[in-house]
Order: C-alpha cells, then structure tokens, then sequence
C-alpha cells in the first residue's frame, strides 16, 4: 500500500493529524507532507541554512536546546541539549550521531508515522546535530519491520543528498554529512541504545555495562550520541522558533515546568480514535481521551497504562487527575515513558493483560542477566497458571518476590520493564487475580 493510501486512511479512520501542532507531524491539509518541496513550504531546511551560514555557533545551539527544555522523547526523558554537550567536540576522533528509530514498545507508534509522514524533518535534525557535535557521519536505525518508514527515509536522504543538503560539502558551508538507513532485525532489545550499537556493528543485540558511556565509547569505540527519532525531528522547529530565530524559550512555554514543548501521544486500545496525537505536554489526560472519541462503545474507563506496556498500570481515578507530563504521572503513580496511552474499558481482564505483557518480555529478554533470562520466566508462567485456572494465593506473593528480585538488578531497563507491570497490577487489580483463584478453588471444593 502507498504512502498516499495509508495516510489517506489515518485521515479517513483516526482524524488523529488533525490534532498536531505541526512541530513533528504536519497537519493534516498538507498535500503530500514527505516530499522535499512540501517540507522546504514549511520552513524546511532553513534552520540548516541559518546555522551553516554561521548565524549561530555548535554552543549556542545547545543552549537554544537546554532553554527549550525539551526531554527525550524515546522514555528515559533526558535532557537533548545536555546529552548534546556531552559530545567531546573538539575531539579529532570520528564521531557519529545515531537515531533509535527502533519503536518496539508494545502501544508505541509515533516515530513510524514521523518517517513516513515528515521524514526531511528527522533528515535535517540529524544533520544538524552532526553539526553541532562535529560527527561527519550518522545512522538511523530502524526497526525491521517498518519496511515503508524504512522506503520513505530513503527517498527523503535522496532527494537531500541530491539538492546538496546532504553529503560532502553542505550548501557550500564545508561541512560534511552523510545518513545512512539501517533496518534493524526486529528485536525489541535494540531499542537499548547500547544493545542498537552492537547491532549496528553486526554483533548480537545485547546491551553493554556503562561506563564507559556511548558519547566517551560508542560506536565502533568512538565518541557517540544516540536519541529518539521525535527528539531529533524536533529540532529544526525549535531551532526555526515561531517567527523569532533561535528563541527556544518559545518551544518551552507550550509545556509545563519539567517538561518543554509538545510531545506526540500514541493512543490505542478501547478508545474511538485510535492514533498519534501532537498536543502541549501538560494537556489534561481527560481532553486527551476526547480529541481520541472517548472509550468506544459508550463503556466505562477502567485503567490506562500511560507510556507504553513498561510503565506501572494507572487505575481510571488515577489518570482521570493526571497531566500528561512527566511530574504529574509520576505523582500519580507512573509515568510518561515513550507516551504511548493503551486504553483499557471496564470489560477488560487485567489477568489476561498481565499475560501478554509477561509474555512479551519473556519472549524479548536477550538472556544476557540472570534475573532478567530466568525472572522473566518464572513471571509469565506463574501468570499464565492463574490465567487458565491452575494458581493459588502463594502465587501472588511469588509473583511480587520475582518481580522485586529483578527489578534493579539487570544491565539495562528490560528487568525493570518486566517487572513494574507485575508490581502495578497486583497493587491495583490484585482482586482480580484472587477471584480467578478462589473460583477454581470454590469449584474444586
């Protein structure tokens, strides 16, 4: 299917473009928003131009970013404009900036919508982050299955490199830089950004010990910086500013304290309108469910699980009182990770959900940690014995033993993703889980 078709098809079933600030996603009356001359209509490109035409050096672009405020938008929420300064500039080692364009996070799909949709904006923002963090050379990797994000990126790094902004020589500035479009293998744990670098090197997908950290020993042993493909995309707007050049102050009011800028909610599950929604971080989780139609079928919110399947499960009165910002949800319980908000209505069972989350992770464990490879075992099978009528009560104290014993003892935060889930679900919904095991005890009886 076309790109034409597909985004034809958002606009027809979801309307979820009709809900964007136009910082990462264009809105929705744009023709043909992934070609170069509809991106160069909308201020693309300029801001590479201004900053190769020396109007702003490689430090004031960071401090643009660090008063922008904006935060990674891949889940771990960390600084752009700091990560960028980590970069040991005035190295002469090569050095490289990469994009996890990875998107495996189970609810999670807004940066496939960004490559498909608005793929000059993440060609520009990596450019200029090689700019800023003097790396001649960057890679984007992207997961394996996103074969049209994948066909998309390539046609944008074309027409780039063909109007000579991209490659040697850069509109005459003397910088070089050069993108290439990985498509990974399908493995959820290359969303580590370590894990990303073996892969990209052509070793297994398996997260590394830090320190050494990617920007000191990244790839290929050199210096390194990894963000998410919404962070990246987000600079040239930022940098562009809203009629006033290089005013990150402007990207920082649309957001609350904590957490700058807009942020692209991805919404699926029980909800009307499913799909990736560009609003101001900060916006009330209640209009956020109703620019998604509300919880279909006239039915009641039951829980939501905020930031993707690796974040704690938030009850309806919870998330009814929360913002969709990093403080609020936290205060509340969660939190914001990738932004990825899986409805769930009041028909919903919890103990079949935990399931298929528990399962996931098994599944996508690289076995590389103890208590990751063997805990993550132990959690969906006692889980999937409780679901098919085979558990008892000592189970959910089992359940919460393993949990608490993988939780903080794993290289990267797979362990942890496994467990809070397990934590969450059972501080919330253990009802659930006890009257699956009193009726079979009650019928054994």
């Amino acid at each position: 299917m076309s790109i034409q078709k597909n985004r034809e098809l958002i606009a027809d079933r979801f309307g979820s473009l009709k809900h964007s600030s136009g910082v990462c996603l264009p809105a929705l009356d744009q023709k043909e928003p992934w070609t170069l001359e509809a991106y160069r209509k909308n201020g693309g490109y300029q801001a590479l131009e201004k900053v190769l035409g020396g109007e702003l050096d490689p430090a004031g672009i960071i401090e643009v970013l660090k008063i922008s405020n904006i935060r990674g938008r891949g889940g771990a929420g960390f600084p752009v404009g700091v990560k960028w300064s980590f970069m040991p500039r005035q190295s002469d080692d090569q050095k490289y900036v990469v994009c996890n364009s990875d998107e495996g996070e189970p609810g999670t799909c807004k940066d496939r919508d960004i490559m498909r949709l608005n793929p000059h904006a993440l060609v520009e923002g990596m450019t200029l982050g090689g700019y800023v963090m003097g790396a001649s050379v960057g890679y984007n990797y992207i997961r394996g299955e996103f074969h049209e994000p994948y066909s998309a990126m390539e046609q944008a790094v074309k027409e780039a490199r063909e109007t000579g902004l991209l490659g040697k020589n850069i509109l005459g500035s003397g910088f070089d830089f050069e993108l290439h479009n990985h498509l990974g293998s399908g493995a959820y744990i290359c969303g580590e950004e370590t894990a990303l670098l073996n892969s990209l090197e052509g070793r297994k997908g398996e997260p590394r010990f830090k320190p050494p950290f990617p920007a000191v020993f990244g790839l290929y042993g050199k210096p390194t910086t990894i963000n998410n493909t919404e962070s990246f995309a987000s600079v040239p707007t930022i940098l562009r500013g809203n009629g006033k050049w290089m005013d990150g102050q402007w990207f920082r009011g649309l957001g609350v304290e904590n957490s700058g800028g807009v942020k692209i909610f991805s919404v699926t599950g029980h909800v009307n309108k499913p799909g990736n929604y560009e609003v101001k971080m900060g916006t009330p989780f209640r209009e956020l469910l109703q620019m998604a139609g509300g919880v279909w079928k006239n039915r009641e919110l039951k829980a939501v699980i905020p930031g993707g399947s690796s974040v704690p499960v938030m009850p309806a009165e919870a998330v009814l009182a929360s913002n969709m910002d990093y403080t609020s949800l936290q205060e509340n319980g969660s939190a914001l990770g990738a932004g990825s908000v899986i409805i769930m209505d009041e028909t919903t069972d919890m103990v079949n959900v935990l399931e298929r989350i528990s399962k996931f992770y098994y599944e996508e464990s690289c076995g590389q940690c103890t208590p990751c490879r063997e805990g993550t075992g132990w959690l969906y099978r006692i889980i999937r014995r409780i679901n098919r009528g085979r558990g008892t009560f000592e189970d959910l104290d089992t359940l919460l033993d393993v949990a608490n014993r993988i939780e903080g003892r794993t290289i990267c935060a797979l362990g942890d993703a496994a467990a809070w889930p397990v934590q969450s679900f059972l501080k919330h919904f253990r009802h659930e889980f006890e009257a699956k095991i009193e009726s079979i005890q009650s019928d054994a009886a």
